[in-house]
C-alpha cells in the first residue's frame, strides 16, 4: 500500500468513526443529527489531506491561520477543481489579518473583539464589491467561560460586552450574526461549560432570533456539546491525528 493509499485508508476509518460518535451523541441526547455540522480542522495539514476528505463526502474545512489557508485553499483548487466547499476561520484573527481572511473564510467562529469586527466588515464589503465573494461573513461570537480573554472571546460574566458585540455584529453590512462560539476553559468539567454556553447563547437569541447557531464541542468532548445544543463540533486530533512534528 502506498503512503497515499494509506492515508486515505487512516482517514476514512477515522471519519466514519467520528460519524458513529456524533449520530450516538445526537440519539442519545433526543436529537437529529442532521442537526449537527462535523467540521474538520484541517490546520497543520496538507491539501491533499483535504482532498482526501473531500473525496470522503466532506464539504466545510477550518483552519486557523491566515497564510496557510489561503496556500491550501489555493492548492486544493489545483488538486480537485472543486468549488462546492466552505472555508471556516477557527483561530483568532488580528485586525490587520482580517481583510485576508474576509477573502477566503465563509465563516469565523472566533470573533472576540470590536476592532476585528469592523476590519472583517470593511474586508467583506470590499469582497462583495469586488465580487470575490457573494455574501456576508457568517460570525460567531467567541464567548470566555472563565473570564481569562487572554484565550480569546468576550467575558461571558460582562454581558453589556457580549451585549455590544453582537449587535454590531449584527448591524454591520457585511458581516451575519451566526452564533455563540466557545471553548472549555482548561481543567474544566465539559457539562458545565457548555451548559453555561447554552444558558448564554439562550439570553442572546432574545435579542438576536435568528443567530440560532452554537459552535462547541471538539475531539475529546462532542458527546457534552451535542447535549447542550452545539450545531457545529469542531474536530482535528479525532480525525486528523496527532499534528505533523513540523507544525509549530
Amino acid at each position: 500500500m502506498t503512503v497515499a493509499a494509506g492515508r486515505e485508508t487512516d482517514l476514512a476509518t477515522a471519519l466514519a468513526a467520528l460519524r458513529d460518535r456524533l449520530s450516538d451523541a445526537a440519539r442519545a441526547a433526543d436529537r437529529d443529527v442532521d442537526d449537527v455540522e462535523l467540521l474538520p480542522i484541517t490546520k497543520f495539514f496538507p491539501a491533499s489531506d483535504v482532498a482526501i476528505l473531500w473525496r470522503l463526502g466532506c464539504r466545510a474545512f477550518g483552519e486557523s491561520r491566515e497564510q496557510e489557508a489561503s496556500a491550501k485553499i489555493a492548492e486544493f483548487g489545483e488538486l480537485t477543481g472543486a468549488s462546492d466547499v466552505r472555508w471556516d476561520m477557527v483561530g483568532q484573527i488580528q485586525s490587520n489579518k482580517a481583510k485576508a481572511v474576509a477573502a477566503w473564510a465563509d465563516r469565523v467562529h472566533s470573533l472576540s473583539t470590536a476592532k476585528v469586527a469592523a476590519a472583517l466588515d470593511r474586508g467583506a464589503a470590499r469582497a462583495m464589491e469586488e465580487g470575490s465573494r457573494t455574501a456576508p461573513v457568517q460570525v460567531f461570537v467567541q464567548i470566555s467561560l472563565d473570564g481569562d480573554t487572554s484565550r480569546g472571546g468576550v467575558d461571558v460574566g460582562d454581558p453589556a460586552a457580549v451585549d455590544t458585540l453582537c449587535a454590531q455584529v449584527a448591524g454591520a453590512a457585511a458581516l451575519r450574526l451566526a452564533g455563540l462560539m466557545a471553548i472549555p476553559p482548561l481543567g474544566a468539567d465539559p457539562d458545565t461549560a457548555f451548559a453555561a454556553l447554552a444558558a448564554e447563547h439562550r439570553r442572546i437569541l432574545q435579542n438576536h432570533p435568528d443567530a440560532t447557531e452554537l459552535s462547541a464541542g471538539m475531539s475529546g468532548d462532542l458527546e457534552a456539546a451535542v447535549r447542550h445544543g452545539s450545531t457545529c463540533v469542531r474536530v482535528g486530533t479525532a480525525l486528523m491525528g496527532q499534528r505533523p512534528l513540523t507544525s509549530p
